[in-house]
C-alpha cells in the first residue's frame, strides 16, 4: 500500500477482518477515505447482525460467518489484534501477496493524513503492568503541560488518536503482544518493556515467538529503549533491537540505579540517565510515598513511565506531580477494607502467575484467595516463591487443583480451604473462610493467578464480588 494519503486509498479494495472495538473504527475509516470495504467475522449473532447493519448502511460490505476466505481482488487485509496468524484468511493472503496490517499499523500509517505533524508515541509492553505503566505516563505528561491521552490496548482508539481534528502533543501508547505482531512499520519514540513472562503461548506458539513479538516495540526507536533490570528477557529485547543512531538503552531498577538506570534510594525515585554528567549526578523524582498504592511492582512501573517522560524531556516536576495525580484502575491491588485489624486487597486483574507473584510480593502475611481459569499455566515456581508469606489459602475456581497440587509440594505447612464451588456465590464463602483464617496484622489478599471466565463475566466483576462479600463481614 502506499503512504497512507488520501489519494492512496481511492478505490483501494481492503479487508478488515473482525467486528469489535478495532474492526469498526478500521472500517468506517478506511471507508470514509474512499477505500472499497469488505468486513469478514466468524460469528453471526444477535451482537454481529447489528454492527454489521450500522456499517452496511454506510455502504460497508459485511460477511458474516466467515472468517476464513479472503474476498476476491483484496489488496490489504486490516485484523483485529486477536486474530491468530495461522488463521486460514492469513495463509491465503500470504500465498495471494497481500499484506495484513493490525489496527495499530493503520493508524501508524494513517498518522501523517493530511501532511499534519504526528505526534511522537511512548509505547509500553510486557507481560503485566501495561495499562498502570501507561496511564502513569499519561499523568505525568499531563503534568508537564502536554495534550496527550493513554491509547492502544488500554481501550482508546489509536485511529481516534492520530485523526482527531485536534492533534496531540505526544501519545502514551499501550500495545499488547497480539498488536505489536500485526505492526511491522512501527519505529516508537521511545518504549519499554515492563516484563517477560510465559501468556498467550497458545496464540503465539512459543515463548520466543511471544518475546520476538514484544521485542518489536524496540525497532527502530529515536531516543531510549527502556528496560527492567531485574529482568534480563528485557535487556535482551534491547540489545537485539535495530535502532535509531543515538538511541539509549535505559533502565529501571527498585535498587539503586547505575549511571543510565532510573532507581529507588532511600525512598526517593532518582534518575541517573537523563541528567548531565550521569556517572556522578542524579535527579531527585518523587518519593516511593507518591506512588499510589507504593508495592514493589507498582514502583517499577512508576520508574518505567518516569524514565519514557524523562526521554521526551519531562521535568522532574511533572514526573512528583503526574505520580500524585494518578489513581489506579478497579481491581489493581486495591485496598477494599480493614476488618478487625485485617486489610482486604482486591487484585481481581491479577489473571497469571507472573501477576500475582507481584501482589504477593507486597505484604508479609497473606491469607491468600486464589484459582479460576489456569489458562495452561504452572504454579510451582508461585508457590515456591510466595510460601513464606501465606498463613493460609483458599481456593475457588476451575482449575484450583492445580494450585492446591503446587501448595502440597512447595508449602505443605499452610492451611488450604478447598471451595468445591465455580458459583458466583463462592466469593462470598472464600472471604468468610479467609476472615476465619486471618489474624490482626495479616492482609486478605484476593490474587487469583487465573482468568475469571469459569465462575464470572470478567476480572471486574470477579473484584465486585469480593468487595462486596468483604463489606458483607461487617453486617
Amino acid at each position: 500500500m502506499g503512504s497512507g494519503q488520501v489519494t492512496d486509498w481511492q478505490g483501494k479494495h481492503v479487508t478488515v477482518a473482525g467486528l469489535g472495538v478495532s474492526g469498526i473504527p478500521a472500517a468506517k475509516v478506511l471507508h470514509g477515505l474512499g477505500a472499497r470495504v469488505t468486513v469478514v467475522n466468524d460469528g453471526d449473532d444477535a451482537r454481529a447482525r447489528e454492527q454489521a447493519a450500522e456499517l452496511e448502511a454506510l455502504g460497508v460490505t459485511v460477511r458474516l460467518g466467515d472468517g476464513a476466505t479472503l474476498p476476491e481482488g483484496t489488496e490489504l487485509v486490516v485484523t483485529a489484534p486477536g486474530w491468530k496468524p495461522d488463521k486460514p484468511l492469513f495463509t491465503a493472503a500470504h500465498e495471494a501477496g497481500v499484506p495484513v496490517w493490525g489496527d495499530v499499523e493503520l493508524a501508524w500509517r494513517l498518522r501523517e493524513l493530511d501532511g499534519r505533524e504526528p505526534a511522537p508515541w511512548l509505547c509500553v509492553t510486557g507481560t503485566n503492568g501495561k495499562t498502570t505503566t501507561t496511564q502513569m505516563l499519561a499523568s505525568i505528561l499531563e503534568a508537564a503541560g502536554l495534550r496527550t491521552a493513554a491509547v492502544g490496548n488500554i481501550g482508546v482508539s489509536l485511529l481516534d488518536a492520530v485523526l482527531g481534528e485536534e492533534p496531540y502533543d505526544v501519545l502514551a501508547v499501550e500495545l499488547s503482544s497480539y498488536q505489536l505482531h500485526w505492526a511491522p512499520s512501527l519505529r516508537a519514540h521511545s518504549a519499554t518493556v515492563l516484563n517477560l513472562a510465559p501468556d498467550h503461548l497458545d496464540w503465539h506458539g512459543s515463548m520466543e515467538a511471544y518475546a520476538k513479538d514484544k521485542g518489536r516495540v524496540y525497532e527502530g526507536n529515536r531516543v531510549a529503549c527502556v528496560y527492567n533490570v531485574a529482568d534480563k528477557a528485557t535487556e535482551d529485547l534491547v540489545r537485539e533491537a535495530d535502532v535509531e543512531e543515538g538511541c539509549r538503552a535505559v533502565g529501571f531498577t527498585l535498587g539503586a540505579p547505575a549511571p543510565s538506570q532510573l532507581g529507588v534510594v532511600d525512598g526517593i525515585l532518582v534518575d541517573r540517565a537523563f541528567v548531565e554528567n550521569r556517572q556522578k549526578n542524579a535527579q531527585e523524582l518523587a518519593e516511593v510515598s507518591d506512588v499510589r498504592p507504593p508495592a514493589p511492582h507498582n514502583i517499577a512501573n512508576a520508574l518505567a513511565a518516569a524514565a519514557l517522560a524523562r526521554a521526551y524531556g519531562v521535568p522532574a516536576k511533572a514526573v512528583r506531580d503526574g505520580l500524585r495525580a494518578f489513581a489506579p484502575d478497579a481491581h489493581r491491588i486495591a485496598h477494599v477494607a480493614d476488618v478487625d485489624g485485617v486489610a482486604y486487597v482486591d487484585d481481581s486483574k491479577a489473571t497469571n502467575t507472573h501477576a500475582a507473584q507481584a501482589s504477593l510480593a507486597a505484604y508479609d502475611s497473606i491469607v491468600w484467595i486464589a484459582g479460576g481459569l489456569a489458562k495452561g499455566a504452572t504454579f510451582d515456581e508461585l508457590v515456591a516463591a510466595s510460601a513464606k508469606r501465606l498463613r493460609a489459602v483458599v481456593l475457588i475456581g476451575a482449575d484450583r487443583a492445580l494450585i492446591h497440587e503446587a501448595l502440597t509440594r512447595h508449602a505443605p505447612q499452610v492451611p488450604v480451604v478447598d471451595l468445591d464451588r465455580t458459583d458466583t456465590g463462592a466469593m462470598l464463602a472464600a472471604v468468610r473462610e479467609a476472615r476465619r483464617l486471618a489474624v490482626e496484622g495479616d492482609t486478605v489478599l484476593l490474587a487469583p493467578a487465573c482468568a475469571s471466565m469459569d465462575m464470572f463475566v470478567n476480572y471486574n466483576q470477579r473484584g465486585d464480588a469480593f468487595a462486596q462479600a468483604v463489606s458483607e463481614l461487617g453486617a
